[in-house]
């Protein structure tokens, strides 16, 4: 791992310098006091510089917000040469902000009544969120109870007659399905209403009714909304775009003075696109004191609709093997299922990096964004440059994550390359996240957890504060121990390896550390979920020295095919079930976990038992938060961000009994 210097010593260390201000003009020199007027200028300018290679770049942004036509792109001509780096970065005592969002201004009562405000916004663009003084604001939704409605192949049909109001809505197929599940968020687009029946876009429905967690067959009560039209608008702090019109609605919260109010409507989905090619990998770029803002995400919006597997995956397009009765046959998993596994899509971040070496993300700020934050070497489809995986050597460290849609940061694919690639150069690999918090995100897909790590190579995840999480705060591992050596008898079962080969290697999944973080309230939506959750064989790794202070369900999940951690010195307190759990259920291979020195408020562990399947459980301690051991305090006092040592560390890495995931995926 290359070492992340300070923005200080990056300051005294540009042999280039360029200067950038959103009033600037980009006919000048670029000074500190004749700026530059765009970051696309400042881009031409920096790649002239760098390709020199005589000396280190930086691009300082001044004070101001840079609003972006469209994203940056930085392919491997952005690169630092010969050892020098480019930096984009805050200047010296600045703030600066880039977004993709416009403002809205220009706001007049459109209902006395009701008390919705109007704004022209123009068209050609859409949203699927809209941030108010620096919050989600919420659309327009109505709440939908079970028993109001009966579910088919089709759609649904509205059984509640108070209801009959829908079929005049106007638009209709802007209009949209939302389930919250147990693990999984599904939204259908609607199609058209017609008396008492809804009927659901293709294939978003097929696809949403088919697997594990559906829409008609959940494991944990769900709950259902329509959303997307303007007669949903009835709650204080919701709003509704009509996109064709150009015209944007808002019911203000109680006080609220909308001509002293930001407001800020997305017209990007990605902000920063770091991509070059295996050949011609992007190198030495770094990012420093940016806050990154203002983006949505429209894949939702498509006849695909999301039809989430789990944590951002989804499935897209029509299955082929789907069988024409699996509305009643596939709700929770059928034979024919199993070819969907190695074509899940990944949610595409706003910041993306793939193929790509020795970059570096210190003291951002990544806020009101419409999707994942960072993503970090994903499959393909979710990059825009569309070359995916391949990021080495980057460094993600101190940066804050918060009130976006999506999860905050992602690393790794879940398609084949990403565990057995096909060219040894899309390995993820030393990549060290530390230092940063992550909070109160993942607003709208709460399936999205604060860090997600797929597979990768040589992986640390060190002292992050990570609160207030709908599912999950830290997932590591992917596959549900189906791709690792020899496979499983439980896909062997499931009819897996009719549609993908047994592996007889390991997968790039080694050498992951999850050290030394503080979570507190996490799992406070979903279900069947843990402060730290892991799938799948990953040699050489350790959980340790971490704090939970509060989760909804688990401590510490070791779900399908976990093995082979080290889990020593953490605090787990204030969870409503077991303080670990393994998913030994069926024929997975979960195991060969070793667990010493810990320390919880709950005595309840389970499906971990000392000395069988390869496990050591030893010394633990059972605590009352009203009395804290020594060593627990010690562990507790430790966790979170400690003033520096990410950024001094030059190489990353040296369910209840009867739980749901018991028949999952």
């Amino acid at each position: 791992m290359h070492h992340t210097p300070s923005l200080r010593a990056r300051e005294s260390a540009a042999e280039h310098e360029f200067f950038v201000a959103p009033d600037g003009d980009d006919g000048g020199p670029g000074s500190i006091d004749r700026p530059l007027g765009s970051l696309g200028e400042a881009q031409v300018r920096a790649r002239r510089a760098a390709a020199a290679g005589d000396g280190d770049v930086a691009v300082n942004l001044l004070d101001g917000t840079f609003r972006l036509d469209s994203p940056l792109r930085f392919d491997a001509a952005d690169s630092g040469r010969g050892g020098h780096t480019v930096t984009w970065r805050a200047a010296p005592g600045a703030a600066p902000v880039v977004t993709g969002a416009e403002a809205v201004t220009g706001w007049e009562l459109d209902d006395a009544e009701t008390g919705v405000y109007r704004a022209e916004v123009g068209t050609g663009f859409d949203s699927r969120q809209l941030y108010v003084d620096g919050a989600l604001a919420r659309r327009a939704r109505l709440a939908l109870s079970p028993s109001d409605i009966k579910f088919d192949p089709s759609g649904f049909t509205v059984e509640n007659q108070s209801f009959g109001w829908l079929a005049g809505l106007p638009d209709q197929r802007r209009i949209e399905f939302v389930a919250y599940l147990t693990w999984t968020v599904r939204i259908t687009p609607v199609d058209a209403i017609a008396g008492s029946t809804v009927a659901l876009r293709q294939p978003a429905w097929d696809n949403n009714t088919y697997g594990y967690d559906t829409v008609q067959n959940p494991y944990v009560g769900p709950r259902f909304f329509l959303a997307g039209s303007r007669a949903f608008l009835d709650e204080p702090g919701e709003w509704f775009l009509d996109a064709n019109a150009g015209i944007l609605y808002y019911k203000p919260l109680r006080g609220q003075d909308l001509a002293n109010t930001a407001v800020e409507l997305p017209r990007l989905e990605t902000l920063i696109e770091v991509g070059g090619t295996y050949d011609r990998p992007v190198r030495g770029l770094g990012f420093e004191g940016l806050t990154f803002t203002g983006t949505s995400w429209l894949h939702p919006n498509s006849d695909d609709g999301y039809a989430n597997q789990q944590t951002g995956t989804f499935l897209t397009g029509v299955q082929p093997d789907r069988p024409s009765d699996a509305f009643d046959t596939g709700s929770r998993g059928c034979y024919e299922f199993e070819a969907t596994r190695n074509d899940w899509w990944q949610m595409p971040a706003a910041v993306q990096v793939s193929a790509a070496e020795g970059i570096s993300f210190s003291g951002n700020t990544f806020v009101n964004l419409g999707s994942i934050g960072l993503g970090i070497g994903n499959d393909a489809n979710a990059h825009s440059s569309g070359v995916g995986l391949g990021a080495h050597d980057v460094s993600v460290v101190g940066n804050t994550f918060t009130a976006g849609a999506g999860g905050g940061i992602a690393v790794g694919g879940v398609q084949p390359d990403a565990h057995h690639p096909s060219d040894e150069r899309m390995v993820n690999r030393d990549i060290l996240i530390g230092e940063n918090s992550i909070y109160s995100t993942a607003l709208d897909y709460l399936d999205n957890v604060a860090i997600l790590a797929t597979y990768a190579t040589r992986l640390t995840i060190e002292h992050n504060h990570i609160a207030h999480m709908p599912y999950s705060g830290i997932a590591v591992g992917y596959g549900w121990g189906a791709n690792d050596p020899a496979g499983c008898q439980e896909y062997l079962d499931r009819g897996l390896y009719d549609f993908q080969p047994i592996y007889v290697t390991p997968t790039t999944l080694t050498d992951v550390h999850v050290i030394g973080n503080h979570l507190v309230d996490m799992v406070n939506t979903l279900w069947d979920a843990g402060c730290i959750y892991a799938l799948s064989a990953q040699p050489n790794s350790t959980i340790e020295g971490n704090f939970c202070d509060g989760s909804g369900q688990l401590g510490l999940y070791f779900d399908e095919g976990s093995r082979y951690f080290k889990v020593t010195g953490n605090v787990l307190m204030n969870t409503e079930d077991q303080w670990a759990h393994a998913n030994i259920f069926g024929g997975h291979n979960t195991g060969d976990l070793t667990l010493t020195g810990n320390y919880s408020t709950s005595p309840a562990i389970t499906g971990i038992p000392d000395g069988e399947r390869g496990n050591t459980v030893q010394s633990h301690t059972v605590f009352s938060a009203d009395d804290i051991p020594a060593g627990a305090a010690r562990i507790m006092a430790g966790a979170g961000p400690n003033r520096g040592a990410s950024e001094r560390r030059r190489r990353p890495g040296r369910g209840r009994v009867g739980s749901p995931r018991a028949q999952s995926q």
